[in-house]
Order: structure tokens, then C-alpha cells, then sequence
């Protein structure tokens, strides 16, 4: 079992920067692909970014080359940094954990476990 809480959301301007935080409660936290969602107002929820426990990261499309994902083995944390945010990026942002990697976070299907979100808000 995996417990997670995210921080750091927040309202920042276009442009600005935001850093996400996902805490991860238990012993096994290398073992756990780590990754993150999001799900703007009135749409459905949709993949960002994973970082299996070896190191081996994958973006959507979508967030290539202005998000990152990392992870601290040794503090049982995920964190994903935004740059370049934009009034589109607005959305609540998910932590998510599962034991592999593939379809299942691409298409969003049978992601075991999630946090309760962090709200993210761009202004124009």
C-alpha cells in the first residue's frame, strides 16, 4: 500500500515557475514507478510524466522540454519542476504511483494509486 501527498500548488503568472512535491509513504518507494497527472477544469484527466525507480524518465508530448520529473529515493519524494508555465497549464495536479510502467499511464488505465491533488492556476 502507497499513501501520497502532494504540495507546492499555488497561483503563479505565465512564464513563472512552480515545483511539485509528492510524498510517498513506505518501505518500497524504489520499487514504484512515480509519476503525475493533471486535470484541467472540465476536461479529463491526462498523463505529464513518469520516473521509474532506476532513473529512466517519459513525458507526454505535451510537457517535453518544460517539465521535469525527479525523484529522492532517500526521502521517499517525487517532485515535478514547471517552467514556461502557461493559462492552459491550469489544472489540479496528481501524483500516482503503480509497480510498472507502459499503457497504463500513457492512457491513463488502472494507475493503482493516486494522492488527492494539488491545484496549479496560470494567470494570464
Amino acid at each position: 500500500q502507497v499513501q501520497l501527498v502532494e504540495s507546492g500548488g499555488g497561483l503563479v503568472q505565465a512564464g513563472g515557475s512552480l515545483r511539485l512535491s509528492c510524498a510517498a509513504s513506505g518501505r518500497t518507494f524504489t520499487t514504484y514507478v512515480m509519476g503525475w497527472f493533471r486535470q484541467p477544469p472540465g476536461k479529463e484527466r491526462e498523463w505529464l510524466a513518469a520516473r521509474l525507480g532506476g532513473g529512466s524518465t517519459y513525458y507526454a508530448d505535451s510537457v517535453k522540454g518544460r517539465f521535469t520529473i525527479s525523484r529522492d529515493n532517500a526521502k521517499n519524494t517525487v517532485y515535478l519542476q514547471m517552467n514556461s508555465l502557461k493559462p492552459e497549464d491550469t489544472a489540479v495536479y496528481y501524483c500516482a504511483a503503480d509497480r510498472t510502467y507502459g499503457s497504463n499511464w500513457r492512457l491513463n488505465s488502472g494507475i493503482n494509486y493516486w494522492g488527492k491533488g494539488t491545484l496549479v492556476t496560470v494567470s494570464s
